[in-house]
């Protein structure tokens, strides 16, 4: 349904700090079944030799010769270098690109044909809604929901709808991405229902991650993760932008049943609640700020609208101001792809016609 040709990811994003581990040889394994490349992009902490294979590994040093501005300005010991992941992607010709993390096991859905067109079950208005209670668990809410609406009850989406979703999310099955106040008074793991796919309709928000997402090409510019903010945010907050600016495409942010299986990494509960402070206190507000924002509309504005959000997103000062450097990085990153499939390869990067890095 919806017309669109069925695409399964062609390339998958991963950052880690991790030696190969199980979850890693998983979703080598996945890729490679399917022909997708897959970029791991290391760090600081990353150990020394890395070997896995049907892996594209990545290390600082390699990451140094990525064509574009953004390679040579991004801090190191960050979770935002997984943007070099989103541009090597891009330079490679992906249609769609899947990320998760290095804790997550792929399960069959991760894998599948996607469209960006379908039909969906459909959000009836309202300014915030819970997936989550869509697929089963109305009793647990994402990162990144404001706590102080956790008690307004939401109408279920029940009318079956037309939709164009470039952004697509799946829900992690056993331990799936809750904020730290949920894991601190709930129990886990949690098991949601297979249903199928909702559509969060424009204006209405719903937090999402980078478990398990998948973009298409179009909507590719606003993966942008920010650095200048709280690790614990850096995914969140970038969800509320690229919705807002998906309202101006007209497009829908759709949410699935799990396509993958949290086995989570050890976390400090209490250190990953303070990461979180500034969203219990600032998540609806921001969304606000970004409503009350006059973007200009269609696909051609996204780098404009990119400006727009995060320069008042720094002005309000939940974001540092290093951080517009960086999204002009990017998006002068982005610009020379688009030259470059036109006209030329750039030098040291991807070769499209040897298939290979130069």
């Amino acid at each position: 349904e919806g017309g669109a040709i069925p695409l399964r990811p062609d390339a998958l994003v991963v950052t880690s700090i991790s030696a190969p581990n199980a979850a890693l040889r998983a979703q080598a394994r996945g890729a490679e079944a399917i022909g997708a490349r897959f970029y791991l992009i290391g760090d600081r902490k990353s150990p020394p030799v890395f070997q896995l294979e049907h892996c594209d590994y990545f290390p600082l040093e390699r990451q140094a010769n990525i064509p574009g501005r953004l390679a040579k300005l991004i801090p190191e010991n960050c979770y935002s270098r997984k943007n070099l992941g989103y541009l090597l992607a891009a330079m490679g010709g992906a249609n769609l690109v899947a990320e998760t993390d290095d804790d997550n096991f792929p399960l069959d859905d991760f894998w599948m044909a996607r469209s960006p067109a379908g039909i969906a079950r459909t959000t009836q208005g309202g300014r915030w809604f819970n997936p989550y209670g869509s697929f089963g668990r109305p009793d647990v809410w994402p990162r990144g929901y404001p706590l102080e609406l956790l008690c307004q009850e939401q109408e279920a989406a029940t009318s079956r709808n037309a939709a164009h979703s470039p952004i697509q999310q799946g829900l992690a099955a056993g331990n799936p991405d809750v904020d730290a106040v949920f894991r601190l008074t709930r129990k886990l793991p949690v098991d949601f229902t297979s249903a199928e796919p909702i559509s969060i309709s424009q204006g209405t928000w719903s937090p999402f991650n980078s478990q398990a997402t998948f973009w298409f090409a179009e909507a590719l510019p606003l993966a942008y993760l920010p650095t200048y903010c709280s690790f614990r945010m850096t995914d969140i907050w970038r969800g509320f932008i690229a919705q807002r600016i998906a309202w101006t495409c007209s497009w829908t942010l759709k949410f699935e049943s799990p396509v993958v299986r949290q086995e989570r990494n050890e976390h400090n509960l209490l250190k990953d609640f303070e990461n979180e402070i500034p969203g219990y206190l600032y998540n609806d507000r921001i969304c606000r700020k970004l409503e009350e924002i006059d973007l200009r509309k269609g696909a051609d504005s996204i780098p404009d609208n990119l400006r727009a959000c995060y320069r008042a997103l720094v002005d309000e000062g939940w974001i540092g101001k290093g951080e517009l450097e960086l999204l002009e990085a990017w998006l002068s990153d982005f610009e020379s792809l688009a030259v470059s499939r036109g006209h030329r390869q750039p030098e040291n990067g991807w070769c499209t016609a040897t298939k290979s890095w130069t």
